[in-house]
């Protein structure tokens, strides 16, 4: 089937997910999910503990298949691990043996990029993520902060088209995870790459995306959908006092307080 520019980065489509557990449980991640994401939007989900946001990104990736429905990307069924994906992960995936550049550099020279080529390109996502002066360096003698933006340039040096985030600043103060907000919108905004944000911090999700995904607690499927109408491009350090910013955190939340009651209620019968 041909592909169509047309078609949105991203479709899960009546998406159910069931896998069993090592006691030999029977578990349902994911139901009935519906989810679209446009190319070049920032989509964020939040939803309780343990309600499968993390399950719904590696339907996206190929790592997990659907027990029923349908994953598509750029218009065409997930067969296995796609290229144009890129993933920033919770914890850094950094080798830590390897120098800052050797980290950044690693994936266009596994691609066949021509280590000279590899290298200048390396440098200049260095620059760009204002580490230029760190490339000889170790993850060891980084802040968070710092092995965050190597992250973010080992990811965005491989052009994604599609950027999946699985609460990548969660470990980091609020400070530092306010700077990385305006890091990454000013990335994503060069690269026009769709992205799925997944996040438990609600404020997060409103100041970053375009739309945020309310999860039901698990199995997970789709309660709400938010629009997010903040003007871009948006200084996330200062949109938090706005009174739009404040006002569609406390619907958001509204909606998904009863949620993480619910989550909480299914842990704590689950343990």
């Amino acid at each position: 089937m041909a592909q169509s520019n047309d078609s949105p980065a991203i479709e899960l489509i009546n998406v159910s997910r069931r896998f069993v557990t090592p006691d030999g449980k029977s578990m349902t991640a994911l139901r009935d999910f519906n989810m679209s994401v446009a190319r070049g939007e920032f989509v964020a989900l939040v939803g309780p503990t343990g309600c499968g946001k993390s399950t719904t990104l590696n339907l996206i990736t190929g790592l997990a298949r659907p027990s029923a429905g349908e994953v598509r990307v750029m218009g065409a069924p997930v067969t296995g691990i796609d290229p144009r994906i890129g993933f920033v992960f919770q914890t850094d995936a950094l080798f830590p043996w390897r120098s800052v550049i050797d980290n950044v550099v690693a994936g266009p020279l596994f691609r066949g990029v021509p280590a000279t080529q590899a290298y200048a390109k390396a440098s200049e996502w260095l620059g760009r993520v204002h580490l230029a002066g760190h490339a000889s360096k170790y993850p060891h003698q980084l802040s968070g902060g710092m092995r965050k933006r190597v992250s973010l340039a080992q990811t965005f040096i491989n052009e994604p088209q599609i950027l999946l985030m699985d609460e990548p600043f969660s470990a980091l103060d609020v400070q530092t995870r306010v700077l990385m907000h305006e890091e990454l919108l000013g990335l994503w905004s060069q690269a026009k790459a769709s992205v799925v944000f997944v996040t438990h911090d609600l404020e997060e999700a409103v100041a970053l995306a375009d739309k945020v995904y309310v999860l039901t607690s698990g199995p997970a499927t789709v309660k709400s959908v938010y629009p997010i109408g903040i003007p871009r491009p948006r200084v996330v350090s200062e949109i938090r006092y706005d009174k739009d910013f404040i006002d569609i955190s406390r619907t958001i939340w509204e909606d998904l307080r009863d949620e993480v009651q619910r989550g909480a209620v299914r842990q704590e019968a689950l343990a």
